[in-house]
Formats: structure tokens, sequence, C-alpha cells
């Protein structure tokens, strides 16, 4: 399947090339974001006053100090909230304001109102002068917080075994046995517009709060309960953000209650908006993790036995590690089937900041170990990895290699022709050959390649998070309105919404128009998440058309004396079975003047989900989405830099319902992966605690110039097939899967690491493979 023109002619609406909807706004800078809101008067700016010890005893604030500043309102500090002083999403266990006790440096102490922000910071930058703090022993190593048992949540457990004496069994019987570790970082979401809420009191006693997240229903459960207000006192709207990838899941909570405790105690406007260092200090970012693993396997690689230790960083609190942990355990299997499998799942407490939600949200890092094993796996038997994947794909349903460790069936497997595709298309076996030849003549510079593949589930871990609701409206004029329970972070959900209603009701989309996700409109919505928002807010969508569609209809059919189901909607037109023929807005008005009703809800949830916690079995996932990705590398041996020369993506979008975004979410993605496990390093200090990396000064995100410059060196294609289930218009979820086709980078790196060394040696390559981690790995095997 190939990306169609832009410029094409859009007749169908769903399945096309159409343009993000605010895709002019971004490039002309006039799309509005919540500091772009013009200021109501008086509004005031908040700053937060960060703990600058990791762990320690909160003896006192001076808090007068800190009024006495110029143009300091207020200063508040836990003692100042009326309500319950937490945003831990699952477990209560993170505070808003730190009270007594402080576990990390940049934990947020108090807040200080000021006329101006830059007032507001210069006083909230006093938090050490003020702070009285005891210091306490600071926990800050992973492995040493895993020996004391020092947890956020009880371990998990998951063993699935077909052997008689079980995974042991099935390990010691095993022709060869690998055992390893491997250290695997985390990574920054580094949202372009950073964290930040504008909260506005109401004449009744209410507020409306404009907030950068991904979950406005819960930053409405989360200002109500700090509060003590009624969940319909709080308004929280979002148009969209400047991306969120996770990290405005549940974290964006602190920052709206913040500024909503502010507003109601002043009765004036209050925006937080916090500045880009004190971001990083104060928010939690993907998990790093752990990982010890043994594994068994035959003369052919065929996996008999692994078993396998995670240890998930969640930080200081639990925020959404559990289902991190969870998805992670679930993703170990990748696209291979595991006849023996024990998992044990951890998530020690360390004095840092409280890790939270990021694209695949675990599932990458579940998903990476097993990628690994299976590249060890490989070079000690001397064959080439993609050999040893195919040997243990998942078969087809019926075949016996059909059933998850977790006890799902997967139907849907689509791994084996479509890596198949990218094999021919990406020339893999012509240039594995290629790669040979060049680094046996080449001593300094060695290329890496590598073919890694994507299995990932789709749905949310917690079954009741998989519904959705919608509004759609039909004005006289035939224009539609539709509102969601999704949010808007870039990814073009508002253009595929928009794109199914139009499509429903045969109109052009630009008659379409999505507006801000409000949480008047749409109660009770789940999190944009879990790669989940077209999916769920493209059926509640639907379901809001086709009601409206069916009244119009009848409408239609009356006028015309003719069945309902002779009625069609098309080209902005209503059509009936002898050349009938009426404008749509015709129709409407039609529809109006009989009282019809014009506008309707539209509500969906998930079938077929069920999901044991305690035994961590069940069907978690609706279907699961495919993709694999070719990567080829240049290493300098001496330096430790890199290139990559060459990328071939092949993904699985099922019957796409915008080809544009999807090609774009899939090598958005890609990049994405690829920065987490090659150049984005985090690094704590070891002694104080302190997040050293920081700002984009510390901390390197990719960019256009890692991508391959020669032209047809970077391509991305969609798998052409329909969606098994009963998804929107067959089409299957494009935000997180995409990312782990980065894989096939930091694969591609260990292959020309291995190339410095003799065959069938094994580089101690960690991830992320900064030029640093790549030396080590070539004198590892030097």
């Amino acid at each position: 399947m190939h990306l169609k023109d832009l410029s094409s002619a859009a007749t169908t609406v769903v399945g096309t090339s159409l343009p993000h909807e605010s895709a002019a706004l971004h490039v002309q800078g006039r799309a509005a974001y919540v500091d772009d809101i013009a200021e109501a008067a008086g509004t005031l700016h908040a700053a937060l006053g960060l703990s600058p010890v990791a762990h320690g005893r909160l003896l006192s604030i001076d808090l007068a100090a800190l009024r006495a500043m110029p143009g300091v309102v207020a200063v508040y500090s836990a003692a100042d909230i009326p309500g319950y002083n937490n945003v831990g999403p699952i477990v209560h266990d993170d505070p808003i304001l730190a009270d007594r006790e402080v576990h990390y440096l940049g934990q947020p102490v108090f807040a200080v109102i000021a006329r101006s922000r830059d007032e507001a910071r210069r006083a909230a930058a006093r938090a050490k002068d003020v702070l009285q703090i005891e210091p306490l022993p600071a926990q800050l190593d992973l492995r040493a917080a895993h020996a004391a048992g020092q947890y956020v949540v009880p371990p998990m457990h998951l063993t699935r075994s077909t052997h008689p004496g079980g995974v042991a069994g099935a390990m010691a019987a095993a022709p060869h046995q690998r055992s390893g570790q491997f250290s695997l970082g985390g990574q920054e979401q580094f949202y372009l517009e950073g964290q930040i809420s504008y909260a506005l009191p109401q004449d009744d006693g209410g507020l409306k709060i404009h907030c950068s997240t991904q979950h406005p229903s819960e930053m409405q459960a989360m200002v109500a309960h700090a509060l003590q207000l009624d969940a319909n006192q709080v308004l929280v709207e979002c148009r969209r953000m400047g991306g969120g990838f996770g990290g405005k899941e549940s974290q964006s909570a602190l920052f709206a209650c913040v500024a909503a405790l502010a507003a109601k105690k002043l009765n004036r406007p209050v925006k937080l908006r916090v500045d880009r260092d004190d971001d990083f200090l104060i928010t939690g970012r993907r998990h790093g993790f752990e990982f010890d693993w043994q594994a068994g396997f035959d003369d052919s690689g065929k996996l008999l036995a692994v078993e396998v230790t995670m240890l998930g960083q969640a930080g200081h609190s639990a925020d959404l590690s559990p289902p991190v942990l969870t998805r992670a355990i679930c993703h170990l299997d990748n696209a291979y089937w595991l006849p023996d499998v024990a998992i044990h799942g951890f998530l020690p407490r360390t004095n840092t900041q409280s890790n939270t939600a990021f694209r695949g949200f675990g599932g990458p890092q579940g998903a990476l170990v097993i990628e690994l094993i299976i590249d060890q796996v490989a070079r000690q038997l001397g064959l080439d990895p993609l050999v040893v994947r195919q040997a243990n794909w998942y078969g087809q349903a019926g075949s016996g290699r059909d059933v998850t460790p977790y006890l799902q069936t997967v139907v849907d497997n689509i791994i084996a022709p479509l890596t198949d595709e990218l094999v021919a298309s990406s020339d893999y076996l012509a240039r594995r050959a290629e790669v040979a030849a060049f680094n046996a003549n080449s001593p300094w510079l060695k290329k890496g390649l590598a073919l890694t593949p994507v299995k990932f589930g789709i749905s949310f871990n917690v079954n009741h998070f998989n519904q959705a609701g919608a509004l759609v409206h039909i004005y006289r004029d035939g224009s539609v309105l539709v509102n969601h329970g999704g949010t808007e972070m870039g990814q073009g959900l508002n253009t595929k919404v928009a794109q199914v209603v139009a499509y429903e009701l045969g109109l052009p989309l630009a008659r379409v128009r999505a507006s801000a996700t409000d949480t008047s409109k749409i109660a009770n919505t789940s999190a944009t998440a879990a790669s989940t928002g077209a999916d769920l807010n493209g059926k509640a969508a639907l379901d809001a058309a086709q009601k409206l569609k069916k009244r119009l209809a009848e409408v239609a059919a009356s006028h015309w004396q003719v069945a309902v189901d002779q009625v069609r909607f098309e080209g902005n037109a209503v059509l009936g079975p002898d050349g009938q023929h009426e404008a749509f807005a015709a129709i409407v008005e039609q529809a109006y003047v009989a009282r019809v009703q014009l506008w309707s809800d539209g509500f969906y949830a998930t079938p077929g989900l069920h999901w044991n916690r305690d035994t961590l079995t069940g069907r978690p996932f609706y279907y699961f989405a495919y993709g694999a990705a070719v990567s080829e590398v240049l290493l300098d041996r001496l330096t430790g830099e890199w290139r990559l020369l060459r990328a071939d993506l092949l993904h699985d979008v099922g019957r796409s319902l915008n080809q544009a975004i999807d090609i774009g979410q899939v090598e958005g993605g890609f990049v994405q992966g690829m920065g987490w496990l090659t150049s984005e390093e985090l690094v704590w200090h070891p002694q104080s605690g302190k997040l050293l990396t920081h700002a984009p000064s510390t901390y390197k995100i990719p960019t256009a110039n890692d991508l391959p410059h020669a032209a047809g060196a970077f391509t991305t294609r969609l798998y052409e097939s329909d969606n098994v289930e009963d998804s929107i218009h067959r089409s299957k979820a494009v935000g997180e899967p995409p990312l782990l086709l980065g894989f096939s980078v930091f694969l591609a790196l260990r292959d020309a690491a291995a190339a410095c060394g003799a065959p069938g040696c094994q580089p101690a390559l960690s991830a992320p493979a900064t030029p640093e981690a790549l030396l080590r790995a070539v004198r590892s095997v030097n």
C-alpha cells in the first residue's frame, strides 16, 4: 500500500490521505495552545519550590521570607490544600505538595503565586534558603532497592509451562543454555509544549481549567478531590497539546491542582507553566529496566525455556508503574511462541522522580529483552538472527503455537508474510552478504544489519478504560460538529474522528469540525493512551453519526415515499432509489422543521476483553498490530560514532483511515524508538540524586539529521491487511506499535560491534547505545 497524493480528490473521506486538521495552523504558528489563550484581567502566575535533597524530613518552610519577595501575592504549602493532597492515580502515595517528608530532588514543596511569571520563579528559586530539611538516607540504585525488598507495589509473577518438569525442567533439558543481564535506560517524553494549566474561577464558585493533558476527566477528579468540590464544579478543557507521549496522562494533575488551588483561594485566574528544567526535575518518564535472563534452546535456535526477572524503575511512588509492568510482562513474547516461560516483575522504590506512561507503556521494554535473547542465541549458534526469529514465530490459530504466556490465543498472526515481504523489498539477504564483505575489508569502520519484528497488543490493561463517548451536532446549514473524549496531541485523532463522521454522513471533510475536548460535554472519559484513541472515539462518533443518519433517512424516505434502506448519503447529498436528490443541508432543514432531533450521543465499549490481575491471564488485548524494520548502520570502532545508512519500515495498520497520518506516525515512532535506544541518556548524580540531564544541552533527542540522507534510504510502507476484529473501518492503532521498529537500529549497532570481534562474540551493549556504550561494547569483544 503506497501513500496517495495528498491533492487527490477525497471522495471516500475514510482511507485517503487528508491533511491533519490543524496542519496549516501548525506551520503558520497560529495553532492555539494553553499559553496562547488570552489572559483574563487579573491573571496571576504560579511557580513551584522544589526540594533540594533526594530524601529528607521536612521541618519547616520560611513562608514569611517568600511572601516578602517582590510581586508575591501568596505562598501555599501542603497545609493549605483543603481536600486530599494526592495525585496518585492508582496508589494514593503521591502528594501534590510534599508533606512532612520529601522523596526526591525536585519534588514540589510549595507554590508561589505572583503578579508575573518571572517574579514567581525568582521567589520559588529560593527553595534552598527557605526549606529546613533533615537529610535521610536516599536509595538511588535500582538493584540495591530490589535487594532491600523496597517496592511500590507487590511483585508480579507469570509462569506458563508445557514441560512435565516445569520451566526449570525445560531449561535443564534444553541442548543449549545461555544467561545474561541487560541494562535499559529510561526516556524523557520531551513534549515541545511543557506542562501547563490555567485555572479561571467561575461566578458560581466553580473552576474552568485549560490544561495540557491526555486525561481531562482525571484532572477534573483530582482537582475536585483536592479542593473538596463536586466534579460538576470543575470543567477541564483541552483543545490540543504540543505533544504528550504519555507524560501528560497522569502527571499533568499536579500542575492542574496547584493552579486550581491558587485560583480558588484568591478568586483570580492563575496560570502555572513550568520551565523546561523544572519539568525534567519534577516529572517522571519512561521506566528504565534491569533484566536478568536465562534461555534454553535447541540447535536451530528454537526457544525451549525462558526465564526473565524484570526490575522496573518506578521511582518514589507507584503512579502508573503497575500497569506499565503488566504490559512489559505481556509483551515479553513479542512475535515469538514461548512454550515454557517464567517472568518475575518487580518495581523497586527509589528516591527519584516517579516514572509514568510513555509511548508503548512498558511494551517496548518487555519486547526488547526477548529480541536481545534471540540475537544472543543466534550468535552462539552461528546463525543469522533472522533465521532464529523465523524459527520462533507464533503459528496460525490452531497450530499449537498460538497461545501467549498470559493465555490469549493469537488469531490474527501475520508476522510471517509481513516479514517475508520486507525481506524481499529491502534486499535483506543480499545486503547481509554485502555487509559481511565490507566488514572483512574494513578494519576501523564496521557495518551492522538487523531485521526486527513487532507484535503489539491494543487495548487498555484495565478493562473498564476501554470505553468512549461522543456527541455529534448537525446544524441547519448542514455543517457538523463532533466532540469526543479523546485529546489531540498532534497524532491526528481529531482528523480521523472527523473523517469517520464525514464518511458516514456522506459529507466532505470540510463540513465536519472537531471541537475541544471538554469534561462538560463528554463525561467520565478514559485517557487518550494505549493507542486506543481512534479505535474508541472513532467508534463512539460512528455510533452517534449512525443515529443521526437514520433520523435523516426517515425524513427523506417519508418525503419521497420510499423505504428507509433505499436512502443513501454521499457527495454532500441525500439520494433516493429513483434518482431523487436533495442537498444534505436541505434534508437537514426539513428535519428541523419536522422537529427531528439533530444531535446525538454515541458510546462504544470494546467487546470480549477480560483480565485476571492475580494470575496475569486472560484476554487483555482486542487485537495485535504487527510490523517489522530493517536497519543498516555504520560504526566507527575508534570513536563510537555511528550513522544510520538505511531503514526500511513495513507496518500493519489494518485498513488505514488516513494513510498520510499513519505513515507519519510510523516514521515518528521509529525515530523516537531509535532515540531512546541510542542517544537519549538519563544521568543522576550518584550522591545527591539530582537529574543531571535536565535540559536540551545535556539530553539529546534525535533530529532529522540522524536519518539517512540518500535518496531511497528511508522507506516506509503500510502493510495491506484488514483487521480481523470489528475495529473502526477495520483499521488498527498506530500510535505506539511503531516505536518498537527502532529495535532494529539498536540490534544493527550490536551487529556492527560484534563485527569488531571473533565470530560468535557477544558484545556487552547496554541501552542507550551512546558512543561511550558502543566503545565499551567494542572493547568487550576485542
